[in-house]
């Protein structure tokens, strides 16, 4: 699992879905597998359930319309294996890519909804607003997430105040 994968599984997580990670789908009779799905989440309080493919690629347009609808495809076919037993209505699969920049006027690849890397971290970064790690760190086994919190509560520094720093600059002679 790459750190934007982690970065969606932990998002996922804190706000109350249960997450599968890097979930290998398609089992073939001689050995492999068909694919596999990113992150996958289900919130029985509210009967959602996600399927997000992270990229950080650079590809055409073309080319991620192939791969992700390939991949969303997928989901689609073996969502249910992934949350067998559990009690969810698995046509409200929601298909959603995370990548780390598209055309504002690109909504949908591949069949899923697109959401850029900034507006996540805006989107976490508004979740976290008001929280302080000093009364209400998020959660140690959420990192990447802790780590946003602790970045959103420094740019709150009060202005004009002073800054120690961990590595002092200094003239070379």
């Amino acid at each position: 699992m790459n750190h934007l994968e982690q970065l969606v599984a932990e998002w996922l997580q804190f706000n109350g879905y249960f997450v599968r990670s890097s979930v290998l789908v398609g089992r073939r009779a001689n050995g492999g597998f068909e694919g596999e799905l990113d992150v996958v989440g289900i919130h029985l309080g509210n009967n959602r359930l996600l399927h997000v493919e992270c990229s950080l690629d650079a590809n055409s347009t073309r080319e991620r319309e192939h791969r992700f609808s390939a991949k969303f495809d997928r989901g689609r076919k073996f969502i249910k294996d992934v949350f067998q037993g559990m009690p969810v209505d698995f046509d409200s699969l929601e298909s959603v890519v995370v990548m780390g920049a598209a055309s504002r006027a690109i909504e949908v690849i591949g069949g899923g909804r697109v959401v850029t890397v900034r507006e996540l971290v805006l989107e976490i970064f508004a979740g976290l607003r008001g929280t302080t790690p000093l009364k209400g760190a998020v959660p140690s086994s959420f990192p990447l997430l802790r780590t946003l919190q602790l970045a959103s509560y420094a740019m709150t520094l009060p202005s004009g105040a002073s800054v120690r720093k961990l590595i002092e600059t200094r003239e070379i002679t």
